[in-house]
């Protein structure tokens, strides 16, 4: 392109304000946010909001001219061009320069070392090839807007044929993106994790034991058990381990676990996994919990380790698979399929709990982790069980989208910050965060306990669409102790800010999206109450799992 087309391209197409948003938004997004950023992750983040930021500027000047208001640049726009890109470096420097103190910020309140000396260049070498990639698809996406408008103008009115061409615009763009691109890697995805869960692990063959969940006289194949099915059922700890590690007699506790390709239907699962769970004897035990993982059927050892050993093993637990893919994967392709299992699986052993006569029934609790959360909760009849109820919920991550956790943080009291609220008179359900519950609610719990284990920094809970406009509420009042106190809401930026740190939240144990032993320990105790328990024993059990790895 000749020199002068350059210069006519670059006055025509590049806008000055929209670099100068472009390099704003790019230094907002290196402020402190929920989880801590490595810089490779961090250039990400800046490279696509500076080009949401160029974008969000241009549409402002396509609105201005939309509406017939004068353009105060076009008169001169070259020296315009000139001061909108100094601009734009200036602010991008300046958030570069801070970026390491910035970041610091965020490892300080999660207890990690401060970041490297590189930090700053690896961020720029990023973000500046991502911007100009994502800038350069959306000057595609225009020069298609612009001659579509130009073609419809032949038939329709200026105004109705650019939204026409806006309109067709964006339907083609959902169409590739979603449909094929996105389409694409979820068909990817969904069958590296299929493959994955169909590998047999030769460190974990089936059980001796014909009586345990996969033996030979299991109703349920050791191979459909899927991948985290039989590393839950293969380390069940055993009567001695649990003594040596609590000191205290102990028996063995009963893991039963259903895989995905264990029957074809939700319905058929959860039969079969009550059928199991009696053929074991688990309605036997003093405690049943029915665990809902996540969508890869992960089941989490600090939550199922820790219940066991405070009951000396006088626990059985019950899992179901709905789902090969990741939480955020399995929400977005079929979400319906966490849904249905959960809702399935309480209601058959419900039903089989029920049909027992009240002092030969086990205590009876629903465990769900992130997705497991909201699928337990969603299928979780508290209305229909008054008469009846079980025993208790711990729900640990509740997700943003999860109505129940909504309920609790928008109706507690107007005293209590929001990533702790009190909701009601804490006999039914409290919230607790790594710091327990603040304060300990005055009325005792009633027949049904439901315990919220939620961390601060946790964006998969405190996410919301709505910060793109508006504060998030957890920013208001009193910061959390795991949330950085230079943390500063941004229209716009800190969407995407968090929107990452809920990619990124499994990085730092015990905050963002990793709970920990410890923190379900503390949230097991306020359900179970555990016999002869005592702050000693409590420390005690906490310190044991901070030393060790699962069973």
């Amino acid at each position: 392109m000749p020199e002068r087309g350059v210069r006519s391209f670059l006055q025509e197409r590049v806008s000055a304000t929209g670099l100068v948003l472009a390099g704003t938004f790019f230094a907002l997004s290196l402020t402190p946010s929920l989880m801590p950023r490595d810089p490779v992750v961090q250039g990400v983040l800046g490279g696509v909001v500076a080009a949401v930021g160029y974008e969000v500027a241009n549409l402002v000047r396509s609105v201005w001219r939309w509406l017939g208001l004068p353009d105060l640049l076009r008169p001169r726009p070259r020296p315009a061009l000139r001061v909108g890109l100094a601009l734009a470096l200036a602010c991008a420097a300046v958030g570069l320069w801070l970026a390491p103190g910035w970041q610091d910020a965020t490892r300080r309140v999660v207890g990690l070392p401060p970041v490297e000396d590189f930090h700053r260049a690896l961020i720029a070498g990023v973000a500046l090839p991502l911007f100009l990639l994502v800038w350069g698809a959306g000057r595609i996406v225009g020069v298609l807007g612009r001659r579509l408008s130009r073609w419809g103008r032949r038939y329709l009115p200026p105004r109705i044929a650019a939204v026409g061409a806006i309109v067709l615009v964006a339907a083609l763009v959902s169409v590739l993106v979603n449909g094929v691109l996105l389409r694409a890697a979820l068909g990817a995805a969904d069958a590296s994790f299929a493959a994955a869960d169909v590998f047999l692990d030769p460190e974990q063959p089936a059980p001796v034991d014909p009586e345990r969940t996969g033996g030979a006289a299991s109703l349920l194949r050791w191979e459909d058990l899927g991948r985290w099915g039989r590393d839950f059922v293969h380390r069940t700890p055993t009567a001695a381990q649990l003594a040596s590690l609590t000191g205290r007699p102990a028996t063995e506790p009963i893991r039963v676990y259903v895989g995905r390709r264990s029957a074809e239907t939700a319905e058929e699962r959860a039969r079969l996994a009550v059928a199991e769970l009696v053929r074991v004897g688990g309605f036997d035990k003093g405690t049943l919990v029915v665990a809902i993982p996540p969508g890869t059927g992960w089941m989490d050892p600090g939550a199922h380790d820790t219940v066991e050993a405070m009951l000396d093993g006088d626990v059985a637990t019950l899992g179901v698979q709905y789902s090969y893919l990741t939480s955020v994967l399995s929400l977005w392709v079929a979400p319906e399929y966490g849904l249905e299992q959960g809702a399935a699986l309480f209601d058959a052993v419900y039903e089989e709990w029920r049909s027992r006569p009240p002092e030969e029934r086990p205590r009876l609790y629903v465990f769900g982790l992130s997705q497991g959360a909201l699928n337990s909760q969603a299928g979780f009849p508290l209305l229909d069980m008054l008469a009846d109820p079980i025993d208790g919920a711990l729900w640990a991550g509740s997700p943003f989208l999860s109505p129940l956790w909504q309920r609790v943080r928008d109706g507690r009291d107007p005293e209590s910050p929001v990533w702790r609220p009190r909701y009601g008179n804490g006999s039914l359900i409290r919230v607790m965060s790594q710091e327990g519950f603040d304060p300990e609610p005055a009325d005792p719990w009633g027949p049904l306990r439901i315990v919220l284990l939620n961390y601060p920094s946790d964006a998969i809970v405190h996410f919301t669409p709505v910060s793109a406009l508006r504060r998030p509420a957890f920013l208001a009042g009193p910061r959390a102790p795991d949330v950085s106190p230079e943390l500063r809401w941004f229209p716009v930026v800190t969407m995407f800010q968090m929107a990452l740190d809920m990619v990124v939240a499994l990085q730092v144990p015990g905050h963002g999206h990793y709970y920990v032993a410890e923190d379900y320990i503390d949230a097991w105790a306020a359900l179970v109450d555990p016999p002869d328990w005592t702050p000693a024993r409590r420390d005690a059990l906490a310190a044991a799992f901070r030393d060790r790895e699962a069973f």
